[in-house]
């Protein structure tokens, strides 16, 4: 097939291009679908490669119905991303840069893995989402620890939130001390820059999470929003921070941009008929307000896919 780029305008400076290998959540608020507004607001072209179908269940508490999809099917779109915009594609902004998502399964896991491994990603950002609800205990285990031996070690930064960073750490997160202890732990098992997410679930006024890229620890705070996790906070962080690294940010300043992202996005929350909110990427833009803001305060990433007493939410 011949390209037809010379035929038509480019833009002055070709976007960086990102990847987010992801499930697909029915609702908007969360998955791929969170991933891909987050890109779109934060100027980066964003692809999305699909692992699996969550819905939740209106029936069943709004527990998670989750459908993986075929092996084969997601080496076919991983192939034909790499095809078109890898360095042998001759693309003018070449992929480099990829988020991981829910993955699911240990088939799923393991396909991933062959894909990232011989370091054609310069970032590789880990949203460690290792239990999704609805899952047979037994599956769920063996995902998390095949996510730990096969995907951690490829990494470059980590985003878990509060139940994740127990699980990955085998610390017990009651405080913010605890909180950097376990960010400082994930880092040493996997080398990558850590952002722990206490979120709305460390006691206090603030939203408090963790840096620490083995140089730096530095704790990011804001006024919380509210109590309760909306749905897609996990994912928009994440995917912003891939966002920023693939345009050139430090671990460090991406983390701080995408707190302050995630924050107004949170504050620009859509209500619908279930149980509860998703925040809104595009909010701050429509609001009048700079989507990014830095120095930064912090943020509040709202980990939500941990055991709790609110509804079932999903962030891939």
């Amino acid at each position: 097939m011949t390209s037809v780029s010379a035929d038509i305008q480019s833009p002055a400076a070709a976007p960086a291009v990102v990847l987010t290998i992801a499930g697909s959540e029915a609702t908007g608020g969360a998955g791929a679908q969170a991933d891909l507004k987050t890109f779109q607001e934060l100027g980066v072209f964003g692809i999305a490669n699909l692992t699996c179908i969550v819905s939740f269940n209106p029936n069943d508490s709004w527990n998670h119905r989750f459908v993986p999809v075929d092996q084969q099917v997601i080496a076919d779109q991983l192939e034909a991303t790499t095809a078109a915009y890898g360095p042998s594609s001759g693309a003018p902004s070449v992929l480099d840069t990829v988020k991981i998502g829910m993955l699911g399964s240990p088939a799923t896991i393991s396909t991933v893995a062959a894909a990232l491994d011989g370091g054609r990603f310069r970032n590789v950002v880990l949203d460690p989402v290792l239990i999704c609800k609805g899952q047979e205990p037994g599956l769920a285990l063996d995902t998390d620890q095949a996510l730990k031996a096969q995907i951690l070690p490829l990494a470059t930064f980590v985003t878990p939130n509060h139940f994740e960073a127990e699980s990955l750490s085998g610390l017990q997160i009651t405080d913010v001390e605890s909180l950097k202890a376990a960010a400082v732990r994930i880092h040493e098992l996997s080398g990558a820059a850590v952002l722990a997410k206490g979120g709305v679930r460390l006691e206090g006024p603030d939203a408090v999470d963790v840096f620490y890229d083995g140089e730096t620890l530095e704790v990011l705070r804001a006024e919380k929003v509210g109590e309760v996790a909306v749905s897609g906070a996990g994912c928009s962080l994440a995917a912003a921070v891939t966002a920023e690294l693939a345009k050139g940010a430090s671990p460090l300043e991406a983390a701080r941009a995408a707190k302050d992202f995630v924050t107004a996005s949170i504050r620009n929350r859509v209500a619908s008929g279930a149980p509860f909110d998703a925040l809104w990427q595009g909010g701050p833009r429509q609001a009048g307000a700079a989507p990014i803001l830095l120095p930064s305060a912090g943020g509040c990433c709202a980990g939500c896919c941990g055991p709790c007493s609110q509804p079932p939410l999903h962030h891939g």
